[in-house]
């Protein structure tokens, strides 16, 4: 896999539709995620200011964001923000493909699963409510593939049998 790395690039940002976003309750049980967020598309250097944006208020400024490259074609290493930039890591063997880490520097690290933006709205909602259980112990890779099981499983039972006469 090879990671396409951007230098800053400084453009101005258009107006964008609120972050997809679901974060655990405060003050519950951690578990191994921290929420789930359904971006719009795979280009991070529009994506990141509205993740930030949602949680800037409610955990202190977002500073650092590392994904893996496997599903972003391109990853900046800064990505200006309001306010501040945001700089941008990744890890292709050591990170969950469908993980994003978000450090702050009040709340620490912030890990949310990653939902495909091509990804159907009932899928992506049973994720986000997945991610979000307090205490949860399946991971980012685990939640995609329990879903995609489920759904295989779904379209499996909705195909008439072949082997029944009609």
């Amino acid at each position: 896999m090879t990671a396409t790395i951007e230098p800053t690039i400084t453009k101005e940002r258009l107006p964008s539709a609120p972050a997809r976003l679901s974060l655990a309750p405060t003050g519950s049980v951690p578990g191994l995620l921290d929420g789930a967020w359904w971006p719009r598309s795979r280009d991070l250097l529009r994506e990141i200011p509205t993740l930030t944006e949602a949680l800037d208020a409610r955990w202190g400024r977002i500073t650092h964001v590392t994904v893996n490259p496997t599903h972003w074609p391109v990853i900046p290493r800064k990505v200006p923000v309001t306010g501040h930039t945001v700089h941008v890591g990744w890890f292709a063997a050591e990170q969950d493909p469908n993980k994003v880490i978000l450090l702050s520097y009040t709340v620490g690290r912030l890990d949310l699963l990653v939902i495909p933006p091509e990804t159907e709205p009932a899928a992506a909602a049973r994720l986000m409510a997945a991610a979000t259980v307090p205490g949860g112990i399946r991971t980012a890779s685990g939640l995609m593939a329990d879903e995609a099981m489920s759904h295989d499983a779904a379209e499996a039972r909705s195909r008439p049998d072949a082997r029944r006469p009609e």
